[in-house]
């Protein structure tokens, strides 16, 4: 049974679903812009626009709830950028949230694209908005 149970089940448990929520977030937050299925891009949005928000006020406890939200620090460098995880959180609050200082929310925006190919999903287009 679903009682208490709050968003969509992407993944076969909740272990895997926080994973491909986790994944998605940093890769927009990184790339400003994915192609996904519609599902996915509704569940995901919800993450991005509060890390987004708590960039914005800035302080220490934000910095380490986004952090926490994108996975912890692992201290993992990126392959084709050498750098470090922990630069996404400092990414967020310097050059992400000042572009939203002004804006209250609806940080990101959904395009549909159509179904996909091989099993008819509906993709989109989600990105930050300028």
């Amino acid at each position: 049974m679903r009682h208490l149970k709050k968003g969509r089940a992407l993944g076969s448990d909740a272990s895997h679903t926080n994973a491909v929520l986790r994944s998605l977030a940093l890769a927009l937050l990184t790339n400003e812009r994915i192609k996904t299925t519609e599902t996915r891009a509704k569940e995901v949005r919800s993450l991005v626009e509060r890390i987004i928000t708590w960039g914005k006020t800035g302080d220490v406890h934000s910095r380490r709830l986004i952090i926490a939200a994108l996975g912890g620090e692992k201290k993992l460098e990126n392959p084709a950028t050498g750098k470090r995880d922990l630069e996404m959180s400092y990414r967020v609050i310097h050059d992400i949230a000042p572009r939203f200082a002004e804006r209250e929310g609806g940080y990101t925006r959904i395009l549909k694209l159509g179904p996909r190919k091989g099993d008819n999903a509906p993709m989109v287009i989600m990105e930050l908005v300028d």
